[in-house]
């Protein structure tokens, strides 16, 4: 019994390194492009930054570790670390377990495109360019549209594959790391929303003056 405890505890603490050992690697690689006393970007680019990163490493290499496991064959039959990491959120999740088709047809394309994409967007900010805030509002639509349709058709059958039960598996498991993916790329929308209506306004006064806009 003592040994099982410990071998799940190892599981946990391994799984929660990983995740903040991806997220130490977006930190440094931002203070690197955007050194602590540059003065090129805000405080809240330089979050925005750091989460790109961390996004596009968590769909790449957690996300697309889980594809390519349940494609060869399942999460629960696979071994390695990364296959502890997903055997560990199954506790929370069994679909993920067992390549389940709704999880598949939603992370497939996450990996495929999702994690591209948010490195194409950290490109994007490092050159300052235009189309930044049009692929940062697809991205988050569709990561918000990701955590939707991975979790209805749960709710829609009685969260028959959900741990409901279990409060570490409910609030950090199933609430904290699908929720991080919602409130987030609600605010980068946001963000993204309120530069293109501005930049919309300027243009519009600019017509207004008669100025012509190339």
């Amino acid at each position: 019994m003592s040994s099982l405890f410990t071998e799940e505890l190892q599981r946990i603490i391994n799984s929660f390194i990983i995740v903040i050992i991806l997220f130490t690697i977006s930190y440094i690689i931002t203070s690197i492009i955007f050194p602590s006393t540059e003065k090129k970007i805000t405080k809240f680019e330089r979050f925005v930054f750091i989460w790109l990163i961390w996004d596009a490493l968590i769909h790449l290499i957690l996300e697309g570790s889980f594809v390519i496991l349940s494609l060869i064959s399942t999460v629960e039959e696979s071994k390695g670390i990364l296959a502890e990491l997903w055997q560990e959120y199954g506790k929370a999740d069994s679909r993920w377990l067992h390549s389940d088709p709704t999880i598949l047809s939603v992370e497939i394309p996450t990996f495929i495109f999702c994690g591209p994409l948010s490195l194409y967007i950290i490109y994007l900010i490092i050159i300052n360019h235009s189309t930044r805030h049009y692929w940062q509002m697809i991205l988050c639509t569709c990561e918000i549209y990701g955590c939707w349709i991975t979790f209805c058709p749960e709710w829609i059958t009685g969260n028959k594959g959900l741990d409901t039960e279990n409060l570490m598996y409910f609030w950090i498991y199933l609430l904290f790391f699908n929720g991080i993916w919602v409130i987030v790329p609600m605010i980068l929308m946001y963000q993204s929303w309120k530069v293109v209506t501005e930049n919309d306004r300027l243009v519009k006064e600019f017509k207004l003056k008669g100025q012509k806009i190339d």
